[in-house]
């Protein structure tokens, strides 16, 4: 804490806030929620934050002018995003015979960011279940998320690696100050990986700080702080002592998440959002961003670990132990993270109705390394290039081989990119024509990389039903065609062949048993 005096002023406003009878709607109960930065009093309808009067290396609350500055300044940043929520500042005041007031006639003596209240069982930390089997719910966070970088104001920067660089050099000067929970050995691995990383990223992180991609960013974009409201994400609660670590790559923004899903073992909604999130970007300069994308998720997973020892240390007892344990763990997930992965391609071929999106979906959140594979898609690309929404029908103008030929070009285009970015790439297309198929062989053999080509088939009629059941889905494919894919056949198949007459579960099944995928990494 900051001092003596300030410690017991502000333990009177705590005590103040956590009585019932300071309140004037005649409650029961107050609730409170701790953070090592601020307390959140949850009173009736309305929420509270106090800022706690702590200093650490990264974070300075210790006196009652910057607590106030930061209140407004947490105002300003939330307010656009989360008017729903943001109400505006409330003093608490100490009146002529001492007692503490809300708003009152006295001097300030704290204050708070009132907030309306919601419901907790709606944040997204509280809603695992949705998040894994609510497709649509995670393509409306990659909307959200997206919508807020795109109106987060920008900041053209020259020294986008150097800002990447002190991240790294205050996560380690914080590790080496508490041997006792980051041993010594492990944070030079930390700090040497991280380096490696860095220097393979470096013009690329270039790059992005002069085109746009460093924005005024959440900085704290985590599942606690995302709320279902209306039925639809709401982003709260963004960083706001310190604007340098908030003005940032998108890319890195989007990390925390990414992270925080992966260890909440939802790697397969963590794959989900990236891949929507590029989509919707439409941007190729995201996907060749992501050749830092292991670099951000480290760091991200490493700045938890440091809060989590930062929040231990205020903390005794079991509580104290369990928050060095986290610690711990997010320290070794920022390992995992730097550990070197093999880019590769794979590329699913079949008819319409085969089940290549659904197996492309499940193959790429398999790998031990978040996110995943990125899934390039050939009825979202043919999409894409008409510009109109992927669930709205092409006529046959849309399926001209000329069109089919840019469609193919585009995704070979997109697999280089991200292949050359370091990526495991998982293209879906029909795939039917000998010169479709080699044409990614051959890209695979230009850059170097494992190459696995799968074939799903299984009988017209099983296809044809599952075709005619469709329901807002990007594919056009009916029935009659089907089965004019199937009258022209695919010649000189030589990729790997799978039953996909069965379910979802056996063609994964069968996918993970090509002898080729025990090879990678």
């Amino acid at each position: 804490m900051a001092g003596t005096e300030s410690d017991i002023l502000q333990n009177r406003v705590f005590a103040f806030m956590r009585d019932p009878k300071s309140y004037s709607n005649n409650l029961e109960t107050v609730e409170e929620h701790e953070t090592h930065g601020a307390i959140v009093f949850l009173a009736g309808n309305i929420a509270y934050k106090i800022k706690k009067a702590v200093k650490f290396p990264y974070m300075d609350f210790s006196t009652l002018e910057k607590r106030h500055q930061f209140c407004e300044r947490e105002m300003a940043i939330n307010q656009p995003a989360a008017p729903e929520i943001y109400l505006g500042l409330t003093a608490i005041t100490q009146e002529a015979d001492g007692s503490l007031a809300f708003d009152g006639n006295g001097p300030e003596v704290e204050w708070t960011v009132k907030m309306q209240r919601f419901d907790q069982k709606l944040m997204l930390d509280q809603l695992p279940h949705a998040l894994v089997t609510d497709k649509t719910l995670i393509d409306q966070l990659a909307k959200a998320v997206l919508d807020y970088h795109q109106a987060a104001p920008c900041n053209n920067v020259s020294d986008g690696p150097g800002r990447v660089q002190i991240l790294i050099d205050e996560l380690k000067d914080s590790y080496k100050g508490a041997s006792d929970i980051f041993p010594a050995e492990k944070v030079a691995q930390f700090e040497k990986l991280a380096e490696e990383h860095l220097a393979r990223a470096y013009y690329c992180l270039r790059l992005r700080g002069r085109r746009g991609f460093v924005r005024r960013c959440h900085g704290d974009l985590h599942l606690r702080n995302i709320v279902l409201m209306e039925k639809k994400p709401v982003l709260f609660d963004a960083l706001e002592f310190d604007e340098e670590l908030a003005t940032i790559d998108v890319l890195y923004d989007l990390a925390f998440l990414l992270m925080d899903l992966d260890q909440r073992h939802m790697s397969q909604a963590a794959n989900q959002l990236l891949n929507r999130y590029l989509y919707l970007s439409g941007d190729l300069e995201n996907i060749y961003g992501l050749k830092a994308m292991p670099l951000f998720l480290a760091i991200r997973a490493g700045i938890r670990a440091m809060v989590a020892n930062d929040h231990a240390q205020q903390l005794t007892g079991r509580e104290q132990k369990t928050e060095f344990a986290s610690a711990q763990q997010y320290f070794s997930t920022a390992l995992q993270y730097l550990t070197a992965k093999t880019p590769m391609l794979i590329t699913i071929g079949g008819f319409s109705g085969t089940g290549k999106t659904t197996l492309a979906a499940r193959l790429a959140s398999t790998p031990e390394h978040a996110p995943g594979y990125l899934h390039f898609r050939s009825d979202l690309e043919r999409k894409t290039l008409f510009n109109i929404a992927e669930t709205k029908r092409l006529d046959q103008s849309g399926y001209t081989r000329e069109v089919t030929e840019k469609v193919y070009a585009k995704l070979q285009h997109k697999a280089r990119i991200a292949l050359k970015a370091g990526q495991q790439v998982i293209v879906d297309a029909v795939f039917s024509k000998k010169e479709e198929r080699t044409a990614f062989e051959q890209l695979a053999a230009e850059l170097d990389v494992p190459f696995i080509g799968i074939w799903l088939e299984a009988d017209e009629s099983v296809i044809s039903a599952r075709v005619a059941a469709r329901k807002n889905d990007a594919s056009d494919a009916t029935p009659a065609v089907v089965h004019q894919q199937i009258a022209r056949g695919a010649s000189g198949l030589d990729w790997h062949r799978i039953d996909a007459s069965g379910t979802e579960l056996d063609s994964l099944r069968q996918a993970l048993q090509i002898s080729d995928f025990s090879d990678i990494d």
